[in-house]
């Protein structure tokens, strides 16, 4: 029976994950599968990889073919380079010892680059929240400054307006009396 490492969709419309199965090569691609090694779940960033290398190395060895995406995923996670150096071993090109070593040395490098990317993008994430308060911040004063400048304007245009209505009550009364005073003379 040809059997086939491969994904099986899960998940919602737009918002998938995967388990990565064993499965005949005949069956459906959601269908009836032999054995489930891990999951795949591409909406994180990095992406969840999570694959049990023991399983996978055995189907590996049994002779399972893994698609395109599978094969990616089992490179990512080491188990395509640990059983390529199982294949040295075989062949008595190094002994198990060193070839645990230089898995672990590759295991360790790896799991270095995940960390670094997850710390990058923790600290991205922090400076655009960062930014985007400031922007906000300063959107904040800009109105605020606006505002008083406006009350600002409008109270010393009121200041004006009652220093002028006064001025022009006086010389209204000032008017007024030579005019009384005017035809009061006339009057004699």
């Amino acid at each position: 029976m040809p059997t086939r490492i491969r994904l099986q969709r899960k998940g919602k419309k737009g918002r998938p994950y995967y388990h990565v199965v064993v499965a005949d090569q005949r069956a459906p691609r959601d269908g009836k599968y032999i054995e489930r090694i891990g999951a795949y779940d591409p909406n994180r960033n990095p992406a969840l990889v999570e694959v049990d290398r023991d399983k996978a190395l055995a189907w590996l060895q049994k002779g399972a073919q893994p698609s395109d995406t599978a094969r990616a995923i089992l490179s990512y996670t080491g188990v395509l380079y640990k059983n390529h150096l199982q294949g040295g071993v075989a062949k008595g090109a190094f002994d198990q010892a060193e070839a645990d070593r230089r898995f672990e040395v590759w295991l360790n490098e790896k799991k270095g680059k995940v960390e670094a990317k997850r710390s990058r993008l923790a600290e991205e994430a922090g400076k655009a929240y960062q930014e985007r308060v400031a922007v906000e911040t300063k959107k904040s004063h800009d109105r605020a400054d606006a505002l008083t400048a406006k009350l600002a304007a409008e109270s010393a245009a009121a200041a004006t307006a009652e220093a002028a209505a006064p001025e022009a009550g006086e010389s209204a009364a000032e008017g007024e009396a030579p005019a009384t005073g005017g035809e009061a003379p006339a009057q004699e």
